[in-house]
């Protein structure tokens, strides 16, 4: 088969697989690992990776490359200083102990000799970030796990790698004169990867940020290239350095504030994805169905002996001395799926073992293959009851986060933290934060379309995002973010006139709702509140006149919407019918009982209150009153 249609199978396969994991919100390499079998030479013969011949190794060795870098980009210094204990123990101590279970398991469970079975130590130490990612993403796991987990995939992944080089080499020669020059060549290339990954990092992350330096648009592609550039540049200087290099160098520029953060990222992840899909694909099709029923049983309890003894021996042994508590190493030692790198750097061992002419290449393949596939699948189905079982997932989303902090903004978000919901804001200027800081109210600073200062807000526990700002462009690019990364479920635009009848069609994109019960005039209700001719009342409903009333048929009518009829005579900021205040909205039909928060403009009060009263909604009264009943 030719080349090109091998690589554009896999490349369409490892796209559709993704979107329906993501979907599906399961980790997109159990779905990958049957598929790509399924097309591989031996089931549906479509998918022939041998065609690509020494192409398929350049194109790992890219993958593993932009892989890496972009889960770098994704590591937060602040986050990881918090937790540099935990981290830094299990990717050096867990590391060893990993290597050293993984091997004893293999050589007495497996019956490999004691290379082979080094070998498959070396290929397992790593845990995977692109599986530990969609694995977390939406668990919503406390800040500090996630970190934890997170940053544990992405820096032992480099170091596993450079591990599993370096057994390979001293494999393949075995002697002390190897096992010397290979210990002094690990330390030039962990030195070494780290030098030029800060060099790299700050060249490419400066080159960011200087205005109009690249071209607009080039940024993605400007940051690849230079990427697969400092990986092959540092591998020529010295072997395997280039893969800590890119990584380092993926932390540096992650953290350096660039202008185009988001979209770079953006680009970065979708790289990703389609790289890892392509490569699961390519590499599974290579492997023979009999490799695999020749480990036999063994190979079962192999895998079950580093998921329940190596794994939870290797983190509570690392972690000794740290301040983490007994169910949070719990959940590291349930939760250590493989992923790409292992997979990559397993094809990659085969390989040079059958060029060496050594045996056992193929089994050793099979064999972290089939422990990626039941790690996965153990993680899938276990790591969200394990963490709600341990009491590490967030509580239930009742945050309102708000973007814009102005007058009507902060008498909206008093109204609904009197009402017992919590609020959040984020503006990115120090004299508006001044304003929610002296009323006593949370508010993040920063660009509220950076993901990091979404987490600083603890979007994960948000179950409303309100975009109160007079960019109608930033509330929906805001709004839509929060749904992409979040899954945020409720979402509010601030509008000030409708198209015609039509909800406007930047709220209709980003998959949101008018705020407020219409259309206003929110920079004349800012005047109006700086100016203190505005009064806020609480209201209940009742019953309007009409409301028991029947059309000319005998049909009841409608209960009805609430859907700007007030103008700018008021303006309902919040809306309660039960026990929590939320954000009121265009449409909502209001039950008998309901109360809500209406600001009133002073100078029009008895108009207000008597189009209030027509519609059914009368002031609440007090405890020590008796019930009013509407006019």
């Amino acid at each position: 088969m030719h080349a090109g249609l091998t690589l554009s199978i896999a490349l369409m396969a490892g796209v559709l697989a993704q979107s329906l994991a993501r979907h599906l919100n399961i980790p997109s390499t159990v779905l990958l690992l049957p598929l790509g079998a399924a097309l591989g030479p031996e089931w549906l013969n479509w998918v022939h990776p041998e065609s690509m011949g020494r192409g398929l190794f350049d194109l790992v060795d890219f993958a593993i490359a932009v892989i890496l870098f972009e889960g770098g980009l994704n590591l937060q210094w602040s986050r990881l200083r918090r937790q540099e204990a935990p981290i830094r123990q299990l990717v050096t101590w867990g590391a060893v102990l990993t290597l050293i279970g993984a091997t004893l398991v293999a050589h007495f469970i497996l019956d490999w000799s004691l290379g082979h079975s080094l070998l498959f130590g070396s290929l397992v130490v790593v845990t995977g970030p692109t599986v530990v990612a969609p694995l977390v993403r939406n668990m919503r796991l406390r800040p500090h796990m996630r970190t934890i987990i997170e940053a544990e995939g992405v820096l032992i992944d480099p170091i596993g790698a450079v591990l599993a080089i370096l057994v390979l080499n001293f494999v393949l020669s075995p002697a002390a004169e190897t096992l010397t020059s290979e210990l002094h060549l690990l330390a030039m290339r962990l030195g070494f990867g780290i030098v030029a990954g800060i060099i790299g990092g700050f060249l490419i992350g400066g080159l960011l940020r200087w205005p109009g330096l690249i071209p607009h648009g080039y940024t993605n592609i400007f940051t690849l290239a230079l990427t697969y550039g400092l990986f092959q540049l540092s591998d020529q200087v010295i072997p395997q350095s280039g893969i800590l290099a890119v990584t380092v160098a993926g932390i540096l520029v992650g953290n350096l504030g660039t202008l185009v953060d988001r979209d770079l990222r953006d680009f970065k992840d979708q790289m990703t994805i389609m790289l890892v899909g392509l490569l699961f694909i390519l590499l599974v099709a290579d492997i023979r169905w009999d490799d695999i029923l020749e480990l036999g049983p063994a190979a079962w309890w192999a895998v079950a002996a580093l998921i329940f003894l190596v794994r939870p021996a290797s983190v509570f042994l690392s972690t000794i001395g740290t301040e983490l508590p007994v169910k949070e190493r719990l959940f590291l030692a349930w939760v250590a799926p493989r992923g790409i790198v292992a997979a990559a750097i397993a094809s990659l061992t085969a390989e040079a073992m059958r060029q060496k002419q050594l045996e056992g290449g193929d089994a050793l393949r099979a064999m972290v293959f089939m422990t990626i596939g039941i790690t996965v699948l153990h993680a899938s189905l276990f790591a969200r009851p394990m963490a709600q079982l341990l009491q590490l997932r967030l509580p239930k989303r009742e945050t309102v986060a708000i973007l814009g902090v102005r007058e009507l903004s902060l008498a909206m978000a008093a109204e609904l933290k009197k009402g017992g919901t919590p609020v959040v804001f984020i503006d990115s200027e120090p004299r508006h934060c001044r304003l929610a800081e002296d009323a006593g109210l949370p508010v993040i600073f920063g660009d509220a379309l950076e993901e990091r200062i979404m987490m600083r807000a603890r979007f994960d526990s948000v179950e409303t995002v309100v975009g109160l700002t007079d960019n109608d462009h930033l509330n929906s690019r805001f709004i839509a973010l929060a749904r992409t990364l979040f899954k945020v479920p409720k979402a509010y635009v601030a509008v000030e006139s409708l198209d015609g009848q039509a909800v406007p069609s930047h709220v209709r994109q980003a998959d949101a709702e008018v705020l407020f019960e219409g259309p206003h005039d929110i920079e004349r209700w800012n005047v109006r509140f700086r100016q203190g001719a505005v009064e806020i009342i609480d209201v209940i409903f009742t019953e309007p006149p009409n409301q028991s009333e029947t059309a000319d048929d005998g049909e009841p009518v409608e209960p009805k919407r609430i859907a700007g009829q007030f103008g700018e005579l008021c303006l309902f900021l919040t809306i309660r019918n039960g026990k929590r205040a939320l954000p009121m909205r265009m449409g909502y039909v209001p039950k008998k009982g309901d109360q809500a928060s209406v600001a009133i403009h002073t100078y029009e009060n008895k108009k207000a209150l008597d189009l209030l009263g027509q519609q059914g909604w009368i002031p609440k009264p007090s405890e020590d009153s008796p019930p009013a009943t509407a006019k």
